[in-house]
């Protein structure tokens, strides 16, 4: 269904674009250090659902609706602005102390931890359009209209694209959490790492409004 040449060079692309640094790893990053390695590796898990998300849009044709209504595109770039902005004031209003975490490691809170972790990796994710201008611009050079099954073929890109998103960005977030863990055991600490996971989503929100579409 794809061409083995293209799609070996697809992945060396995708490889190369995974472990660039970028938005979405120092989002996960960030994530990471507030909530530990669990946070770090479920905000990547719903990055990567929301790239899925992406995909699939590309692959159907919906993409297309930005070009016809470049409104959407704004209104989606500044929505996903203010909810990084409203991580960033979370972040930055959080004082509580290292033995506050206890109750996050009850099963119920746990559980709760890791649903908000997974959401809003998501959301940041779905409400920046530039994600999906970047697999509209992307996935096709690799698209071989020939063999037929274009959906399908760019189906199987978004996908093999989205795995190695999650292998990746899942470890960072991993080892961000695992590290923040160690750090966390001073309350001066704890609360420098809220205020430059605050940092980082601030950056990425005016980020976010300040680049234009390409």
């Amino acid at each position: 269904m794809v061409d083995m040449s293209l799609y070996a060079a697809f992945l060396v692309a995708a490889f190369a674009l995974c472990i660039t640094p970028g938005p979405d790893m120092m989002f996960i990053v960030a994530m990471g250090g507030r909530g530990g390695p669990t946070a770090g590796v479920m905000a990547a898990f719903g990055v990567a659902c929301a790239m899925l998300v992406h995909a699939v849009a590309a692959a159907l044709g919906l993409s297309a609706l930005f070009t016809a209504l470049p409104t959407l595109y704004h209104v989606l770039r500044w929505a996903g602005a203010a909810y990084l902005l409203y991580l960033a004031v979370k972040a930055f209003r959080d004082t509580s102390v290292p033995e506050d975490e206890a109750d996050a490691e009850r099963p119920g809170g746990r559980r709760s931890g890791m649903r908000r972790a997974f959401w809003q990796g998501a959301i940041t994710n779905l409400l920046n359009p530039k994600v999906i201008l970047f697999n509209v611009a992307f996935l096709p050079q690799f698209v071989d209209p020939s063999l037929g099954h274009v959906q399908g073929q760019l189906l199987l890109l978004g996908a093999t694209l989205v795995v190695m998103g999650f292998l990746w960005d899942g470890s960072v977030g991993l080892l961000a959490g695992r590290l923040a863990s160690l750090l966390r055991r001073s309350a001066r600490v704890n609360r420098w790492l809220n205020i430059v996971s605050g940092t980082v989503f601030t950056g990425l929100a005016v980020r976010l409004v300040a680049t234009s579409p390409k």
